[in-house]
């Protein structure tokens, strides 16, 4: 089962995610966490976050790049957080921009096989109105096409406003 959790910034888009994921019957919960950590900043992020889930029965694979190749337990219930970072990530990283929607949509469709329960948490990054340079334009034109694509896919989707989730796609078991 896949499900798309998606909102603005500071939404609440991440706590409903792990919510999700805790009341599953499935114990088995792995953090796929793909915040690119540059400096002490982003250390004390991870270091909070980890320290947020630790009471959540999570193991952690930090994984900035590379979802396809990624090590995944069989039967897990996984939770990516997040489409956005892992789409810069892999934008902006050594491979570029050339076949990035078709990496990513290889590591979903991987994951998807692999783990039992499958979430993902993006961010809805398009209606500021803002105009940006064009290699930003770029990334968010692949981003929003990955957005579509998983949507597509999944079994649920729900957007997260001011804490309020909002289910889009899906039918109660």
């Amino acid at each position: 089962m896949l499900t798309v959790v998606t909102g603005g910034s500071a939404s609440g888009k991440s706590e409903f995610a792990e919510s999700l994921v805790v009341a599953a019957e499935n114990k088995n919960r792995l953090y796929i966490a793909t915040m690119q950590v540059y400096d002490k900043e982003g250390e004390k992020r991870v270091a909070r976050h980890r320290a947020m889930r630790a009471q959540k029965g999570f193991d952690t694979l930090e994984c900035p790049t590379g979802l396809a190749q990624a090590e995944i337990p069989e039967g897990c219930l996984a939770l990516l957080e997040c489409m956005s970072n892992l789409c810069a990530n892999e934008c902006f990283g050594e491979i570029g921009f050339e076949g990035v929607e078709e990496r990513i949509m290889q590591g979903v469709e991987r994951l998807c096989r692999i783990a039992k329960d499958v979430v993902i948490v993006t961010n809805e990054v398009f209606g500021d109105g803002v105009d940006y340079p064009e290699l930003t334009e770029k990334y968010l034109a692949v981003l929003a096409e990955i957005n579509r694509r998983i949507a597509a896919k999944a079994d649920f989707v729900y957007e997260v406003v001011c804490g309020i989730p909002i289910k889009w796609k899906g039918e109660e078991k």
